[in-house]
């Protein structure tokens, strides 16, 4: 069964470029382990709203049988936890976001199969 999974994050004015940057170029290694922990066709938008913020939107579907222990198992790798830090301080956390969420997850209101 797939599950699929929307969700949101702040993205810092200053460092839009940065994180451009960044996504342009993947590290082989963290492609290499979003896809060991059962995620595919994974995107991040990027969208500057009316209130003068840059937003990030991801999309991707879950593949696997244990979400918490998949997403888990990239928290604990070495090299995700080195591009986290690279991506992190580009990034602004929502303050709604739940408890132990660094994006906030979003409801799915429609999806065509």
């Amino acid at each position: 069964m797939i599950q699929r999974y929307g969700m949101v994050l702040g993205l810092k004015q200053a460092k839009v470029a940065r994180y451009r940057r960044l996504h342009a170029a993947v590290w082989p290694s963290v492609l290499k382990m979003i896809k060991q922990c059962h995620i595919r066709n994974y995107s991040i938008y990027l969208r500057r709203l009316p209130d003068g913020k840059h937003y990030l939107f991801s999309y991707f579907e879950y593949t696997g049988k244990d979400f918490a222990a998949d997403m888990a198992r990239m928290a604990a790798d070495p090299t995700t936890q080195k591009w986290w830090a690279e991506c992190m301080p580009c990034q602004t956390p929502l303050p709604d976001r739940a408890k132990g969420e660094w994006w906030a997850g979003m409801e799915e209101v429609f999806h065509q199969p």
